[in-house]
Protein backbone atom coordinates (compact mmCIF):
# COMPACT_ATOMS: atom_id res chain seq x y z
CA UNK A 1 0.00 0.00 0.00
CA UNK A 2 1.25 3.64 -1.36
CA UNK A 3 2.14 5.54 2.36
CA UNK A 4 0.94 8.98 1.64
CA UNK A 5 0.08 11.75 4.09
CA UNK A 6 -3.85 10.77 4.48
CA UNK A 7 -2.63 7.02 5.28
CA UNK A 8 -0.12 8.72 7.56
CA UNK A 9 -3.08 11.15 9.64
CA UNK A 10 -5.26 8.07 10.00
CA UNK A 11 -2.69 5.89 11.66
CA UNK A 12 -1.85 8.63 13.76
CA UNK A 13 -5.27 9.17 14.98
CA UNK A 14 -5.81 5.52 15.02
CA UNK A 15 -2.32 5.59 17.35
CA UNK A 16 -3.87 8.94 19.92
CA UNK A 17 -7.03 6.51 19.97
CA UNK A 18 -5.12 3.36 21.63
CA UNK A 19 -2.22 5.03 23.54
CA UNK A 20 -3.12 9.17 24.02
CA UNK A 21 -0.94 11.96 23.17
CA UNK A 22 1.76 11.05 25.13
CA UNK A 23 2.03 7.55 22.90
CA UNK A 24 2.06 9.33 19.78
CA UNK A 25 5.60 9.39 18.69
CA UNK A 26 7.46 8.87 15.52
CA UNK A 27 8.82 5.98 15.96
CA UNK A 28 5.76 4.46 16.98
CA UNK A 29 4.05 5.43 14.35
CA UNK A 30 6.71 4.09 11.98
CA UNK A 31 6.33 1.03 13.21
CA UNK A 32 2.53 0.75 12.79
CA UNK A 33 3.08 1.62 9.34
CA UNK A 34 5.70 -0.36 8.86
CA UNK A 35 8.69 2.37 7.76
CA UNK A 36 11.39 4.22 8.98
CA UNK A 37 10.99 7.03 11.24
CA UNK A 38 12.88 9.44 8.59
CA UNK A 39 10.51 8.05 6.14
CA UNK A 40 7.58 10.04 7.74
CA UNK A 41 9.60 13.25 7.48
CA UNK A 42 8.66 13.61 3.57
CA UNK A 43 4.99 13.63 4.99
CA UNK A 44 5.27 15.83 8.31
CA UNK A 45 8.54 17.42 8.87
CA UNK A 46 8.45 16.89 12.82
CA UNK A 47 6.23 16.15 16.06
CA UNK A 48 4.53 19.66 15.77
CA UNK A 49 3.31 19.19 12.67
CA UNK A 50 2.25 15.49 13.37
CA UNK A 51 -0.17 16.66 16.06
CA UNK A 52 -1.72 19.22 13.69
CA UNK A 53 -2.62 17.04 11.26
CA UNK A 54 -4.20 15.18 13.85
CA UNK A 55 -5.97 18.16 14.74
CA UNK A 56 -7.37 19.04 11.88
CA UNK A 57 -8.32 15.09 11.19
CA UNK A 58 -9.95 15.27 14.38
CA UNK A 59 -11.99 18.78 13.73
CA UNK A 60 -12.64 17.55 9.96
CA UNK A 61 -15.21 14.82 11.37
CA UNK A 62 -17.48 17.04 12.66
CA UNK A 63 -16.95 20.26 10.81
CA UNK A 64 -16.58 18.21 7.00
CA UNK A 65 -19.66 21.02 6.19
CA UNK A 66 -20.38 24.37 7.93
CA UNK A 67 -22.63 27.01 7.17
CA UNK A 68 -23.63 30.62 9.19
CA UNK A 69 -27.31 30.69 11.30
CA UNK A 70 -30.30 30.60 9.44
CA UNK A 71 -31.80 33.80 9.00
CA UNK A 72 -34.62 33.39 11.84
CA UNK A 73 -32.38 31.58 14.14
CA UNK A 74 -30.42 33.33 17.26
CA UNK A 75 -26.65 33.98 16.99
CA UNK A 76 -26.53 32.94 20.42
CA UNK A 77 -28.19 29.78 19.47
CA UNK A 78 -26.13 29.04 17.02
CA UNK A 79 -23.06 29.64 18.46
CA UNK A 80 -24.06 27.58 21.37
CA UNK A 81 -24.86 24.65 18.39
CA UNK A 82 -21.06 25.06 16.89
CA UNK A 83 -19.08 24.93 20.18
CA UNK A 84 -21.01 21.81 21.40
CA UNK A 85 -19.98 20.28 18.05
CA UNK A 86 -16.18 21.53 18.91
CA UNK A 87 -16.44 19.64 22.49
CA UNK A 88 -18.21 16.07 20.59
CA UNK A 89 -14.72 16.46 18.16
CA UNK A 90 -12.78 16.65 20.69
CA UNK A 91 -14.13 14.26 23.22
CA UNK A 92 -14.36 11.74 20.20
CA UNK A 93 -10.68 10.82 20.77
CA UNK A 94 -8.12 10.56 23.91
CA UNK A 95 -6.89 14.11 24.79
CA UNK A 96 -8.57 16.06 21.97
CA UNK A 97 -8.59 18.85 24.00
CA UNK A 98 -4.60 18.99 23.96
CA UNK A 99 -4.32 18.17 20.38
CA UNK A 100 -6.39 21.27 19.76
CA UNK A 101 -4.33 23.13 21.98
CA UNK A 102 -1.34 21.99 21.18
CA UNK A 103 -1.40 22.42 17.16
CA UNK A 104 0.35 25.24 15.65
CA UNK A 105 -2.15 27.14 13.29
CA UNK A 106 -4.77 25.02 12.66
CA UNK A 107 -6.29 25.84 8.92
CA UNK A 108 -9.53 23.89 10.56
CA UNK A 109 -9.78 26.17 13.86
CA UNK A 110 -9.41 29.16 11.77
CA UNK A 111 -11.97 28.23 9.45
CA UNK A 112 -14.26 27.90 12.54
CA UNK A 113 -13.30 31.04 13.68
CA UNK A 114 -13.95 32.89 10.54
CA UNK A 115 -17.08 31.72 10.07
CA UNK A 116 -18.06 32.28 13.51
CA UNK A 117 -16.63 36.04 13.60
CA UNK A 118 -18.22 36.68 10.42
CA UNK A 119 -21.97 35.65 11.70
CA UNK A 120 -21.83 37.81 14.44
CA UNK A 121 -20.27 40.58 12.02
CA UNK A 122 -23.09 39.77 10.19
CA UNK A 123 -25.65 39.97 12.76
CA UNK A 124 -24.32 43.80 14.13
CA UNK A 125 -21.40 42.35 16.68
CA UNK A 126 -18.78 44.80 16.00
CA UNK A 127 -15.62 43.50 14.30
CA UNK A 128 -13.97 43.53 18.31
CA UNK A 129 -16.34 42.28 20.23
CA UNK A 130 -17.48 39.39 17.78
CA UNK A 131 -13.81 38.36 18.38
CA UNK A 132 -13.83 38.22 22.12
CA UNK A 133 -16.80 36.49 22.21
CA UNK A 134 -15.80 33.90 19.41
CA UNK A 135 -12.05 33.38 21.42
CA UNK A 136 -14.06 32.99 24.81
CA UNK A 137 -16.71 30.57 23.60
CA UNK A 138 -13.37 28.18 21.88
CA UNK A 139 -11.52 28.40 24.73
CA UNK A 140 -13.71 27.31 27.34
CA UNK A 141 -14.76 24.91 25.47
CA UNK A 142 -11.03 23.26 25.07
CA UNK A 143 -10.64 24.26 28.85
CA UNK A 144 -13.95 22.41 29.81
CA UNK A 145 -12.73 19.26 27.30
CA UNK A 146 -8.97 19.16 28.83
CA UNK A 147 -11.25 18.94 32.58
CA UNK A 148 -13.13 16.70 31.08
CA UNK A 149 -10.53 14.20 29.81
CA UNK A 150 -7.50 14.80 32.67
CA UNK A 151 -6.81 11.45 34.65
CA UNK A 152 -8.90 10.92 37.52
CA UNK A 153 -7.50 9.97 40.79
CA UNK A 154 -6.21 6.68 41.07
CA UNK A 155 -6.92 4.84 43.87
CA UNK A 156 -3.69 5.29 46.40
CA UNK A 157 -4.15 8.84 46.08
CA UNK A 158 -7.89 8.36 47.22
CA UNK A 159 -6.71 6.46 50.10
CA UNK A 160 -7.39 8.13 53.74
CA UNK A 161 -10.10 11.04 52.19
CA UNK A 162 -12.83 11.65 54.40
CA UNK A 163 -15.43 12.20 52.74
CA UNK A 164 -17.53 13.65 55.92
CA UNK A 165 -15.02 15.87 56.99
CA UNK A 166 -14.48 17.39 53.50
CA UNK A 167 -18.57 17.50 53.73
CA UNK A 168 -18.83 19.53 56.86
CA UNK A 169 -15.84 21.71 55.30
CA UNK A 170 -17.07 22.36 52.16
CA UNK A 171 -20.50 22.21 52.45
CA UNK A 172 -22.14 24.58 49.60
CA UNK A 173 -19.88 22.51 46.86
CA UNK A 174 -21.33 19.40 48.11
CA UNK A 175 -24.63 20.80 47.98
CA UNK A 176 -24.46 22.43 44.76
CA UNK A 177 -23.04 19.37 43.28
CA UNK A 178 -25.75 16.89 44.38
CA UNK A 179 -28.45 19.56 43.95
CA UNK A 180 -27.36 19.95 40.63
CA UNK A 181 -27.03 16.16 39.16
CA UNK A 182 -29.97 15.43 40.22
CA UNK A 183 -31.69 11.98 38.47
CA UNK A 184 -31.40 13.00 34.17
CA UNK A 185 -28.88 15.61 34.76
CA UNK A 186 -25.68 14.70 33.18
CA UNK A 187 -22.56 16.56 32.42
CA UNK A 188 -23.64 17.48 28.35
CA UNK A 189 -26.46 19.95 30.84
CA UNK A 190 -23.55 21.09 32.57
CA UNK A 191 -21.42 22.41 29.72
CA UNK A 192 -24.10 23.78 28.20
CA UNK A 193 -25.72 25.48 31.07
CA UNK A 194 -21.80 27.01 32.03
CA UNK A 195 -21.59 27.80 27.87
CA UNK A 196 -25.00 29.92 27.95
CA UNK A 197 -23.13 31.55 30.77
CA UNK A 198 -20.67 33.12 28.62
CA UNK A 199 -22.79 33.40 25.92
CA UNK A 200 -25.79 35.48 27.33
CA UNK A 201 -23.59 37.70 28.79
CA UNK A 202 -21.63 38.62 26.39
CA UNK A 203 -25.38 39.32 24.52
CA UNK A 204 -25.46 41.71 27.46
CA UNK A 205 -22.36 43.44 27.16
CA UNK A 206 -22.78 43.78 23.53
CA UNK A 207 -26.35 44.90 23.81
CA UNK A 208 -29.06 44.81 21.07
CA UNK A 209 -27.83 45.11 17.24
CA UNK A 210 -27.96 49.11 15.59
Amino acid sequence: MTLDRQRIVAEAVALLDAEGLDGVTTRKLAARLGVQSPTLYWHLPNKAALVTAIAEAILGEQFGEMSPPEPDERWQDWLVGLAERLRRALLAHPDGARIISTAQLSMKMAAISELAMSALVARGVSLRDARVIVLTVERFTVGHVLEEQAPRPEADALQGFDMATFTEQHPTVVAAVTDYFRPGRTVDDLFRDCLEVVIEGATAKVGPPP
